[in-house]
C-alpha cells in the first residue's frame, strides 16, 4: 500500500463520508478533515483516522496541515466558496489537488492557475466525480471518433435523487441562468430556453439545457468550440422554469439563497446504500460536423451518480498516487483517459455510432 499522505476535505458531508468510508475500505488510511471539529470526530473515531479540524480561511494553518499531505479530495462545497482558498493551497504547500465539483466557475478558476500548478509540479482536477467523469469521458471519446467536430452536446438521464450538497448548488445556479458554449466562449441563457428530444439509452425524452460542468471541461478536453448540455424534464416543468427567467435577479439575493438553503438541509437526505445500488445512470452524446454533415451518437451507462463519484474520485486518487508527469489543468479524461469511465464498478463500454 502506498504511504504517502492523503487527505479528505469535508470529510462529515454526505459524499464526503462515502469517499471516506470506501478508501478504507480500499485499505487506505486518508486524514480526514473539514471545518466543523464536532462533526468530524465522530466520523474519524468510528473510522479510526486522524482527524484535523482546519478552517479554509486561516490560510497559515491551512498550508502548514498540508506540507505532508501528498494529495487532497475536497468535498467541501459550495465549491464556488471553498475551492479557491484549497487550490491555492495546494499551490503553496505542493500538493494534488482533486475535487467532485459540478460548479463551470471552479472549473475556469482552476484553468486559470495551469501556469501555476505546472511550476509547482502539482495537478489541479476538479470534477473527479460524476461531474463530470462520465460526460467528460464520452466528450473525449466522441472527439476522438470525429476530430473535425464543430458542435457538442452531452446529457445524461439519472433516478438518483440529491445530496444536501448538490441540491443546495442547483438553488445557487436558479439565479445565475443555463449556460452553454458558442464559438468557444461560454454564454449565459435563460432557464428553460433551450430544449430537444433526446434518447438517452431507454427511449426519446423531452430535454432542457443546463449549466452542466462540461461546458467548460469538455472544451478543454475536445477544443469543440460549441457546447451544449441536457436533462430530461417534462414541458410542464420546462414552463415553470421558464418562468423563473424574470426573477432571477430575486433568486440571487443572500436572503432568498439562505432560505432556501435553509429548507434543504431539513428536508433533502442523499439516498441510501440499497437505493443508490437500484439506480443507473444513462449517459448521451453527440457530435456533428454542420460543414460536411457529419454527425455522431455515443452512450454509456453507469451506476448512480453518488457511486460514480466515489468510484472516479478514488481511481483518480490511486492514479495520481503513481503519477510522473507535469503539473497543470486536467480535465479527467486528460489526466486518465476516455477509458476511465468504462473501468468503473457499473459502468458499461462507450458505443459510438453513426447517426
Amino acid at each position: 500500500m502506498n504511504n504517502k499522505n492523503i487527505m479528505i476535505y469535508g470529510a462529515y458531508g454526505y459524499t464526503g463520508e462515502l469517499i471516506a468510508r470506501q478508501a478504507v475500505a480500499q485499505g487506505f488510511r486518508p486524514i480526514l478533515a473539514g471545518r466543523n471539529a464536532q462533526k468530524l470526530q465522530p466520523l474519524a473515531d468510528a473510522l479510526d483516522l486522524p482527524a484535523m479540524a482546519i478552517n479554509l480561511e486561516n490560510t497559515e494553518v491551512l498550508e502548514r496541515s498540508l506540507r505532508d499531505v501528498y494529495l487532497v479530495i475536497h468535498c467541501a462545497g459550495p465549491f464556488s466558496t471553498t475551492a479557491a482558498p484549497m487550490m491555492r493551497a495546494c499551490l503553496n504547500s505542493r500538493t494534488h489537488y482533486q475535487d467532485i465539483t459540478g460548479e463551470i466557475s471552479v472549473y475556469e478558476a482552476a484553468y486559470k492557475l495551469d501556469a501555476e500548478a505546472k511550476a509547482a509540479g502539482i495537478v489541479l482536477c476538479p470534477g473527479a466525480g460524476f461531474d463530470v467523469i462520465p460526460t467528460d469521458c464520452l466528450a473525449a471519446a466522441l472527439h476522438k471518433a470525429m476530430p473535425s467536430a464543430t458542435h457538442l452536446a452531452l446529457g445524461f438521464d439519472s433516478e438518483s435523487s440529491l445530496s444536501p450538497g448538490t441540491a443546495k448548488t442547483s438553488i445557487e445556479s436558479l439565479g445565475m441562468g443555463g449556460a452553454i458554449r458558442r464559438n468557444g466562449n461560454i454564454e449565459t441563457i435563460g432557464h428553460g430556453q433551450l430544449t430537444r428530444h433526446i434518447d438517452y439509452g431507454r427511449g426519446e425524452k423531452f430535454a432542457v439545457a443546463i449549466p452542466w460542468g462540461d461546458i467548460s471541461t469538455a472544451y478543454h478536453s475536445t477544443g469543440i468550440q460549441n457546447i451544449e448540455a441536457y436533462i430530461p424534464m417534462s414541458p410542464t416543468r420546462a414552463k415553470r422554469l421558464k418562468r423563473l427567467n424574470g426573477f432571477r435577479w430575486l433568486l440571487r439575493t443572500n436572503w432568498v439563497q439562505s432560505w432556501l438553503k435553509g429548507k434543504v438541509s431539513k428536508s433533502v437526505q442523499g439516498p441510501s446504500e440499497e437505493r443508490r445500488a437500484g439506480q443507473k445512470t444513462w449517459v448521451w452524446g453527440e457530435v456533428r460536423n454542420d460543414r460536411r454533415g457529419e454527425r455522431k451518437v455515443g452512450r454509456v451507462t453507469t451506476a448512480n451518480g453518488y457511486d460514480v463519484t466515489v468510484s472516479g474520485s478514488l481511481a483518480i486518487m490511486q492514479y495520481l498516487l503513481d503519477y510522473r508527469g507535469e503539473g497543470g489543468y486536467f480535465t479527467p479524461s486528460k489526466l486518465c483517459g476516455h477509458e476511465l469511465i468504462e473501468k468503473l464498478p457499473g459502468s458499461g463500454e462507450i458505443e459510438i455510432k453513426i447517426a
